[in-house]
């Protein structure tokens, strides 16, 4: 029987050069040359995702292929869990305009996606598959 592994973490180098860029270059534009109003308070929002999926990408399969699972993570899960990570710090940053966030909030908002993360692979596990 063959064991699989995670991909390596050169197979997303390409993936995360083109969303540093994209992301980091957008968010450096959208400081610095924009007006504040409500459709750039969306691109901030959209290139901090992007931003930080990019930058964590290749961190998270090291992270996969380091700590293996079973079954080993796709490159699809591998995406996923980095863009979970930028959507985590866009939704701290968006909550850090209102004013409202906290540290109660950030941890109990990190616990919630860890939990969505976790139910999604152990429904993987579950699968059955012949």
């Amino acid at each position: 029987m063959e064991t699989r592994k995670s991909p390596t973490v050169t197979f997303f180098l390409p993936t995360a050069i083109i969303l540093i860029v994209i992301g980091w270059g957008g968010l450096l534009a959208t400081l610095n040359f924009m007006e504040p109003s409500g459709g750039t308070r969306w691109v901030f929002f959209f290139t901090t995702v992007l931003a930080l999926t990019g930058t964590l990408l290749p961190f998270v399969a090291f992270l996969n292929r380091r700590f293996p699972s079973q079954p080993p993570a796709t490159s699809m899960v591998i995406l996923r869990q980095s863009l979970w990570s930028g959507v985590y710090v866009a939704t701290l940053a968006w909550l850090m305009i209102g004013g409202v966030l906290n540290p109660a909030i950030a941890a109990l908002l990190a616990i919630g996606l860890v939990l969505i993360e976790w139910m999604l692979r152990l429904r993987e596990r579950s699968q059955w598959r012949p």
